[in-house]
C-alpha cells in the first residue's frame, strides 16, 4: 500500500496518508483536527484546496462544490483520497489534548417522543468511563451490521454522564425504524447501543466574542442547544440569536425551552420560523424559509459568526447566501450538516 505526505498551509504541518484513506481520515488518525462534518460527501465542511498533488476525488464533489470552486482546486477532504504527495490548503481546529475518539456501550435509560416523528434518547455512559467532548459535537452508534448512524449530543459536556440524542423517524430506515417501532421491534429501555465518538468540528469558537447567530431546521437544534446550554452554565454573555425552522409549529418541538433561554441569557434572541404553517395551526409567528429570515433580519453578517445545523440544502443554501448577500466571512462559518443513509447514498 502506497503511503503519501501530505503538507497543510499555511501551518506547514504534515501527515502520512495510504491510497485507500480519506486525506481527513488520514489527518485525524494523526491527531490533526481539519474542518469536518458528515464525513460522506453530502456537505462542503471539509472542503480545502489542493495546491499541488494527484488524489483520487472520490464521491462527486460536483454535487456539493460550484464549478468555480472546483476549478480553482478545491475538493471534500473526507472524500478525496492521494495518489501523490499533496499540499493542501485548509483551516485546522486545536482540539484539547483530553478530547479523544472512543469506542463504548451505553444504556438507553429514557426514550420520550415529543412529536410522532422525533425521538429524544436518553443513554447512560459506563460510571468507570469519562468521555470528553465540545459541546455541538456528534456521535456514531455502530449498528450490529457495522453500519453507522450520526447524532449530535444535545446535551453540554458538564452532563456528559448521560447523553441525549435527538432522533428524527426516517422511514425504511433500519435504526429510526427501531427507534420508532412497535411490538417486539420497537426500541426499549435498558438496550445497549455502541457509540463511537466525539466527532466533529461543530462547537463554540471562545477565542472571539462577536455576535452569534445560530441557524436551525428540525433536528438539527440538538448540538445548538447543547452550545446554548453550554454557554449559559459557563456564563459566557456573548450577544447571540437563534433562528430554528420547522416545516409546521410541532417541529419545533421544544420551542418553550427554545424561549426560556431569553431568560437566561441576556443577550439572546429566540425567532422560531414556519415554512408550510396551515389554518388549523394557528400559526402567528414568522414564515418562509428559515435562512431567508436571517438575511431579512441581518443583511449585514460581516462582523458575525453563524453556527448552522439541518439539512445539507439548508446548511449549504445558508452558507451560499450569507456570503455571497451579506458579507459573512467565509471562515466564520461553522456547520453540522444532518446526513441520512438516504442523503448519502444519493450524494
Amino acid at each position: 500500500m502506497s503511503t503519501f505526505n501530505i503538507t497543510i498551509e499555511p501551518s506547514q504541518h504534515q501527515f502520512p496518508a495510504n491510497a485507500d484513506q480519506s486525506v481527513l481520515d488520514a489527518a485525524l488518525a494523526a491527531g490533526i483536527v481539519l474542518p469536518y462534518s458528515c464525513r460522506a460527501g453530502a456537505c462542503s465542511s471539509c472542503k480545502g484546496k489542493v495546491l499541488s498533488g494527484q488524489f483520487e476525488a472520490g464521491a462527486a464533489p460536483e454535487q456539493v462544490l460550484e464549478a468555480a470552486e472546483i476549478d480553482e482546486g478545491y475538493t471534500l477532504l473526507c472524500q478525496a483520497q492521494p495518489r501523490s504527495d499533496m499540499v493542501i490548503e485548509s483551516r485546522e481546529v486545536r482540539l484539547a489534548s483530553d478530547i479523544q475518539i472512543r469506542k463504548l456501550p451505553a444504556r438507553l435509560t429514557k426514550l420520550r417522543m415529543p412529536t410522532d416523528d422525533v425521538a429524544i434518547m436518553t443513554l447512560q455512559l459506563p460510571s468507570s468511563e469519562t468521555f470528553r467532548f465540545y459541546a455541538g459535537q456528534y456521535v456514531e452508534i455502530i449498528l450490529k451490521d457495522g453500519n453507522r448512524r450520526s447524532y449530535s449530543m444535545a446535551n453540554s459536556p458538564d452532563q456528559a454522564s448521560a447523553l441525549e440524542l435527538h432522533v428524527r423517524h426516517m422511514p425504511g430506515g433500519r435504526f429510526t425504524d427501531h427507534v420508532f417501532g412497535a411490538g417486539d421491534t420497537a426500541m426499549k429501555e435498558r438496550e445497549i447501543l455502541r457509540l463511537e465518538g466525539p466527532f466533529g468540528s461543530f462547537f463554540l469558537r471562545q477565542e472571539t466574542d462577536k455576535p452569534i447567530v445560530f441557524l436551525a431546521s428540525g433536528t438539527g437544534f440538538a448540538p445548538i442547544k447543547a452550545i446554548v446550554e453550554f454557554m449559559i452554565e459557563q456564563g459566557i454573555d456573548r450577544q447571540a440569536v437563534l433562528y430554528w425552522g420547522g416545516r409546521r409549529p410541532n417541529d419545533l418541538y421544544m420551542d418553550e425551552l427554545a424561549r426560556s433561554w431569553q431568560q437566561a441569557l441576556p443577550r439572546f434572541r429566540y425567532v422560531p420560523v414556519v415554512s408550510e404553517a396551515q389554518p388549523e395551526d394557528g400559526w402567528q409567528g414568522r414564515t418562509g424559509f428559515v435562512h431567508q429570515a436571517v438575511i431579512d433580519d441581518m443583511p449585514d453578517l460581516s462582523a458575525h459568526e453563524v453556527y448552522a445545523c439541518g439539512a445539507p440544502i439548508v446548511v449549504e443554501s445558508a452558507r451560499r447566501d450569507f456570503v455571497a448577500k451579506c458579507q459573512l466571512p467565509e471562515d466564520a462559518f461553522f456547520a453540522d450538516a444532518f446526513t441520512s443513509a438516504v442523503d448519502t447514498a444519493t450524494s
